[in-house]
């Protein structure tokens, strides 16, 4: 089994999720352009999730993806698994809530998991260049 494989299908299938959501709540709410401005608003937490997913997936990705070819040891596979965790909680934390004009504990840990896991992975990388 190749978890570097199935993180990158992961983040690849929250981000094309996310953009059907964001297409058929378009339909829904009759709004072909644009990005309503409350917070509450089904359409735009749909829209912040996917912005905020497509910002991140794409590096994370092709980190995950380079890594994953060279045997990685287990806590880079951890830090694929908890890095890709991390994106949907994040969107979790974005979608589920009422508004997004309060914080919520969701959203703060994704983020965090985000930023440290993703920069431990760089340095994985950096790691892994220097070494071979």
């Amino acid at each position: 089994m190749s978890i570097s494989l199935i993180c990158v299908s992961s983040l690849a299938f929250l981000s094309l999720v996310l953009a059907v959501a964001v297409t058929l709540a378009r339909g829904k709410f009759n709004v072909l352009t644009g990005i309503p401005s409350d917070p509450s608003n089904t359409l735009y937490k749909l829209i912040r999730a996917h912005d905020n997913t497509v910002e991140y997936a794409p590096i994370l990705a092709l980190l995950i993806y380079i890594l994953g070819q060279n045997s990685p040891s287990v806590w880079v596979e951890w830090f694929m698994i908890l890095v890709t965790f991390s994106r949907y909680l994040i969107v979790a934390g974005i979608v589920i809530p009422q508004t997004l004009a309060k914080s919520n504990p969701m959203r703060f840990i994704g983020a965090m998991g985000t930023y440290i896991f993703g920069l431990a992975l760089c340095f994985a990388l950096a790691q892994q260049a220097i070494i071979s």
